[in-house]
C-alpha cells in the first residue's frame, strides 16, 4: 500500500527529475586541502559544471 502512495504523489510532478545533484572535489587556494563543491544543477548542464 505505501508503494501506491509514492507512486501516486510522483506522479503530477516532474520538475524534480529535471535537476542533477552534482559533486566536485575543488582544491582550496588558502589552505590547500580538497573541498567538495555541491550543486544541483539541470541535466543539460551536468557536463558544463565539470568541464568548470
Amino acid at each position: 500500500m505505501a508503494k501506491k502512495t509514492v507512486a501516486s504523489l510522483q506522479s503530477g510532478n516532474k520538475e524534480g527529475r529535471s535537476y542533477t545533484k552534482v559533486i566536485k572535489m575543488v582544491k582550496s587556494p588558502k589552505t590547500g586541502a580538497y573541498v567538495f563543491d555541491e550543486q544541483m544543477v539541470l541535466n543539460e548542464k551536468v557536463q558544463d559544471f565539470f568541464k568548470k
